[in-house]
């Protein structure tokens, strides 16, 4: 196997001539099941497991291995597990806030250049979801692309599409039917080999079958979502990376029940490209688009140029920002805490001064 097939480059090639790695290969993890991986070079494939040196790493700020990623591996035999020494230095990252109360990020995917993003277009079609995903993708370095999926569910695709118009960054987004193959030839058309793909989105979307289809075979498994309801249920249950047949690499994921955004603050900003855009035309450059005269956003809002949805999603996406930045830096929660115990104070003054004028 040519590692070039796997989407080594020149890139890579640079990274790894950094240091002296003896007894190590190069190789790309293409699954990741609990704890274990399963990586591919011109070796072939591998089960892999972390080096104590890598785990120590990692509990202090280190890359932990993820699917796309490239690494130094010991190939210690056939019939033994390689041992991953590194992770080279990342060209991309999907990641999220790591489910729970734990504030840790956790890297979905790794390397990649193309990040889909599949809706169905059935009853749990949700707009401020694929705002989310959006926001994420910009600030992963991936571009991301649109795809509505299950059209042959819908009677009405065309309002989805105009639903979602300022989200499908330069370009419309793809209308199809992964169990039909309605709209999927174009789809597959506009891929361009070489590239590392990532599918993401919400389970019973229609990830998996997707691959399948571009994959032109059953390589994943694939459930149908509850009639009652729509919602999806696990098909997937780890990343794995596949390499497509007319080239290029797709990487199917798990669906997530949550996306909670991690460190996406230029992400959010390029996801509301069109507010920022507004936002640049208000009269004060700190206006909170509340109450302030000249203000460009609250215009648009009145004409009806802008959905107050919108609006108010990209607000929520902000205050999540600033509250994980607050939880990840304790110099900006002591100033935060010393703000709000300032307006408070303030706020009490300005009562008992209007009740002292009442007596």
């Amino acid at each position: 196997m040519f590692i070039q097939y796997l989407g080594w480059n020149a890139y890579f090639q640079a990274l790894w001539n950094e240091e002296e790695r003896s007894g190590c290969v190069a190789a790309r993890v293409v699954a990741q099941h609990r704890g274990r991986w399963r990586v591919a070079g011109e070796f072939g494939e591998s089960w892999a497991e972390a080096s104590g040196r890598l785990r120590h790493e990692s509990e202090n700020g280190g890359d932990w291995p993820a699917v796309g990623d490239w690494v130094a591996a010991e190939i210690c035999g056939e019939s033994t597990s390689a041992i991953i020494q590194q992770v080279l230095p990342r060209k991309s990252k999907f990641s999220r806030k790591q489910a729970g109360k734990r504030i840790a990020e956790q890297v979905l995917a790794a390397n990649i250049d193309l990040a889909i993003i599949v809706a169905a277009l059935d009853d749990e079609f949700n707009v401020r979801r694929i705002e989310r995903y959006v926001a994420q993708c910009w600030e992963s370095g991936a571009r991301p692309v649109l795809v509505l999926n299950k059209a042959d569910a819908c009677a009405t695709p065309c309002e989805h599409v105009e639903e979602i118009r300022g989200l499908a960054i330069g370009a419309p987004p793809f209308v199809l039917s992964a169990r039909t193959g309605d709209g999927m030839p174009a789809f597959e058309a506009s891929l361009v080999k070489g590239q590392t793909i990532v599918f993401l989105g919400s389970s019973g979307v229609g990830k998996s079958t997707l691959v399948n289809w571009l994959l032109h075979e059953e390589k994943q498994s694939t459930r149908a979502v509850r009639t009652t309801d729509s919602r999806g249920r696990h098909t997937t249950t780890a990343r794995e990376l596949f390499v497509l047949p007319g080239g290029g690499m797709v990487i199917d994921t798990p669906g997530l029940r949550e996306l909670q955004l991690w460190d996406a603050g230029e992400g959010v900003s390029q996801a509301f490209a069109d507010i920022e855009e507004l936002a640049a035309q208000c009269r004060f450059r700190d206006c909170t688009h509340t109450s302030e005269p000249g203000c460009a956003v609250r215009t648009a809002l009145d004409e009806g140029t802008l959905d107050a949805q919108r609006l108010e999603s990209q607000r929520k996406l902000e205050r999540e920002q600033e509250f994980l930045l607050r939880k990840m830096d304790p110099e900006r929660q002591h100033e935060y805490k010393k703000r709000i115990r300032i307006l408070f104070k303030a706020i009490r003054q300005n009562t008992q001064s209007r009740n002292k004028g009442k007596n």
